[in-house]
């Protein structure tokens, strides 16, 4: 049983405001790929659950320290046993780590949401969505959003969503300098900044169906901060930009994963071939956005 855990992009992400508790609250709209991480189960014949990570960034997550006990996948299958108050017997869950860790693109969160689908489905659980997105909030609050392979207009802090069609260009190309830069420390350097918070989106509607609206209409409020911190950000924006119709260009999240928007994959194809010839060690893939 092999589920995918896609890519999330931040079309675009406002800080609107932050809470007693120092979480910030924020506006944005999700949006997630057709491919990335993927995930298997399989029955574990021991009696604890078990976690195998393979693929290209595989390495990094270990070094990272991303299999132990914290590990989002594992506290997944130790929440939904909980929950579901049967005997769940335990689980070889194994992570094809196709994206790159800490890289604005949401794959922790994404990863986390599809072994939650993926053990619903081999425990025959039958859990409500409505089960899955509270399962989901424990894990973090980017995870319910994840949930869905639908764009998301996600607010509060990450916890309040709703799927919503959206008419943009569907070919992207995500670019990620191999820099991997904290979301906490981008937060901190954005309060440090003592920047007013943003406005909510004043045409909602149009950044849905135009490109040209997103762009002047949103922005990505932790972007300055990012590339205070990681300066190859601003080189990742700037290559997107040189680009052969490209028709917007952004950091996703909290970075360093920047991307830009294509109407033909065609082109989109083309654009990644140059920048890899570029820079080779970059990491450089082309997909596509699931409009609905």
């Amino acid at each position: 049983m092999i589920f995918t855990a896609p890519a999330k992009i931040n079309l675009f992400l406002h800080i609107t405001g932050r809470r007693d508790t120092g979480y910030h609250e924020l506006e944005s709209l999700f949006a997630f790929t057709h491919h990335g991480d993927e995930i298997s189960v399989q029955p574990q014949d021991h009696q604890d659950d078990h976690l195998e990570i393979t693929g290209p960034f595989a390495d990094d997550l270990i070094r990272a320290g991303g299999v132990g006990t914290d590990n989002l996948m594992l506290k997944a299958a130790s929440l939904v046993r909980d929950y579901s108050k049967i005997k769940c017997p335990p689980v070889r869950l194994t992570l094809k780590k196709n994206l790159p860790i800490g890289a604005g693109i949401g794959s922790g969160s994404a990863d986390a949401a599809a072994t939650l689908l993926a053990l619903d489905r081999f425990w025959a659980l039958g859990l409500q969505d409505a089960e899955l997105d509270r399962l989901a909030l424990a894990l973090g609050a980017d995870v319910p959003a994840c949930l869905s392979s639908s764009p998301q207009w996600v607010t509060g802090i990450g916890e309040i969503r709703r799927s919503v069609h959206i008419d943009l260009p569907r070919y992207t190309v995500l670019v990620n300098p191999r820099v991997h830069v904290a979301t906490p420390d981008i937060f901190r350097a954005y309060k440090d900044q003592g920047q007013a918070f943003d406005r909510p989106a004043i045409d909602p509607q149009a950044v849905l169906t135009d490109v040209n609206a997103l762009a002047d209409d949103t922005d990505n409020s932790l972007q300055q901060s990012a590339q205070q911190l990681a300066p190859e950000i601003n080189h990742c924006l700037a290559v997107l930009s040189q680009m052969d119709q490209a028709k917007f260009v952004r950091m996703s999240g909290s970075g360093a994963t920047c991307f830009a928007l294509f109407d033909c994959q065609s082109a989109a194809k083309d654009a990644a071939d140059k920048i890899k010839a570029l820079m080779p060690h970059w990491w450089v893939t082309v997909d596509q956005l699931h409009l609905k």
